[in-house]
């Protein structure tokens, strides 16, 4: 080992680069399950497909919604590190429900995962992001390959799930997702002491306040599993539910941002909402890939690409593999284009990845235009759709989670983090709804349903550029907002550059 490199090493915060595996293969279980939720639906329990895109919204909206209480209980009632671990053993028990393979075992299955994965993704960005001083310039770098780590975990998911999928070995699929969740809880518990929260409110409790708030989270954490099981059920009902908070959560932090004291941590907070909004169109169309994207794919695309039959969920890596490589390699491209005077910051790159968003879906009525005799859709055209959209991921949501350090003030970064996840929720039930306005595949052939795919595609892509556009126009204006106390010029806020 060089002297460079054990320099560089010896850099790297305590437990950031434990944090980088727990992500991966924690990432495992979800990743089986949010690109096979849709298709175990309809083809082994016989959902319609309108039931399965409500239910896959409604999956969505519980897995990121929940964040939001996550960044609250890890921070003021259980350590990030416990609730992790709780959350971790809820899902091993979610995933060996499911594999039963009846629908009331789905039912109670998804209660126990999502309650688990919806709460404790929040503990480990903030795990993460408790290991950097707010001006530490390796902050955005870290959550770069912390990110890229997650898309490993995603890719051996998605890879797994398309090979039983062929076979439909569903039961087999489920004990596997089991792995990753049992190995993050192994490395969390190896990893203990250097995991341990920085800086949280629970830190200041004493003793007896720390077990009596201990039990109280316990109580919330086993409590929500019921909750969820009756929701889940009710996905019309939930979705609403869930819109409401939503509305309820944007008010809160509103009136928080207009009687917040100091004056830049208050024009902080307001560019905070006013990406808060480009955040939600973006992952409304984002979304649809393991719902109404998912099922185009499986029922409209020619997926024998060589002779070779391409998995539904093999189509989920085109993202990941983006994801994994343009990572880091988008991190080393910043640190050049700012050492060389470019302007590369969070208003821009908000921008430009709705506008690549909104292109990806454009491409689809393209591609439907062209389809073959029987109305099959060349491939290609759903692959590039899907790097447009991979791109854009990785210039918004990287840069999203760490800016929360940079933004929000500390007594508001759990809430602020958690509902910068809760518009991702809200998002999924968008999304699902968008998937629901999809015709049926179920008995007709794409002929039939191919128009109904591309007004839909159209519309959709055109209101994710036109709100680019709009993020563009605003661009100099968030500048203005988004600065350090002690920073004349808009640059505070640009990327950080070194590993996350």
């Amino acid at each position: 080992m060089t002297d460079t490199l054990k320099s560089r090493l010896a850099q790297i915060p305590e437990g950031s680069g434990a944090l980088f595996f727990v992500q991966m293969f924690s990432t495992l279980g979800f990743a089986v399950l949010y690109s096979t939720l849709v298709l175990y639906a309809t083809k082994h329990l016989h959902f319609a497909a309108k039931e399965a895109a409500a239910m896959m919204g409604v999956f969505g909206a519980f897995n990121y919604g929940l964040h939001l209480f996550g960044g609250y209980l890890g921070g003021r009632f259980m350590s990030n590190r416990n609730l992790f671990v709780g959350g971790m053993v809820l899902q091993v028990l979610g995933c060996a429900c499911i594999a039963n393979g009846t629908v009331q075992s789905l039912y109670i299955g998804l209660a126990l995962f999502l309650t688990g994965s919806g709460l404790n993704v929040t503990c480990l960005n903030m795990m993460l992001t408790q290991r950097f001083a707010p001006d530490d310039m390796r902050r955005e770098g870290a959550f770069l390959w912390n990110y890229a780590g997650m898309n490993v975990g995603f890719t051996i998911g998605f890879l797994a799930a398309g090979y039983y999928q062929l076979s439909e070995r569903y039961s087999e699929l489920f004990i596997f997702a089991t792995v990753g969740n049992v190995l993050a809880i192994a490395l969390a518990l190896a990893n203990w002491k250097s995991l341990a929260d920085l800086s949280t409110p629970l830190l200041q409790a004493t003793p007896q306040q720390f077990r009596w708030r201990l039990a109280a989270g316990l109580a919330i954490l086993l409590g929500l599993v019921p909750l969820v099981w009756f929701m889940l059920q009710r996905p019309d009902a939930t979705g609403d539910l869930v819109k409401w908070i939503s509305a309820g959560i944007a008010l809160v932090l509103l009136w928080l941002t207009v009687r917040h004291p100091d004056a830049q941590e208050r024009r902080n907070m307001w560019a905070y909402l006013i990406l808060s909004l480009g955040s939600l169109v973006f992952w409304t169309l984002y979304q649809m890939a393991p719902n109404g994207l998912q099922t185009f794919a499986d029922n409209n695309v020619d997926r024998i690409v060589w002779g070779f039959e391409i998995a539904p969920q093999w189509i989920q890596n085109i993202n990941t593999v983006v994801i994994v490589v343009g990572g880091p390699t988008m991190s080393a491209l910043f640190v050049r284009l700012r050492r060389r005077g470019w302007k590369v910051d969070v208003p821009q790159q908000f921008a430009v990845s709705l506008v690549l968003m909104g292109v990806g879906f454009l491409l689809l009525p393209v591609g439907i235009s062209l389809a073959d005799g029987q109305g099959m859709v060349a491939f290609s055209w759903l692959f590039w759709s899907f790097v447009l959209q991979a791109v854009g991921e990785l210039l918004i949501s990287p840069v999203g989670y760490a800016m929360i350090g940079k933004l929000a003030p500390r007594s508001y970064q759990g809430v602020m983090m958690g509902a910068w996840m809760l518009v991702t929720g809200l998002a999924s039930v968008y999304s699902g709804e968008f998937s629901g306005m999809l015709p049926e595949p179920a008995g007709h052939a794409p002929q039939a349903t191919n128009p109904a795919y591309a007004d839909q595609f159209l519309r959709l892509g055109a209101g994710s550029v036109a709100v680019g556009v709009m993020l563009v126009l605003l661009i100099p204006f968030l500048r203005r907002l988004i600065r350090d106390k002690e920073t004349p010029a808009d640059e505070a806020l640009v990327p950080a550059v070194s590993p996350r």
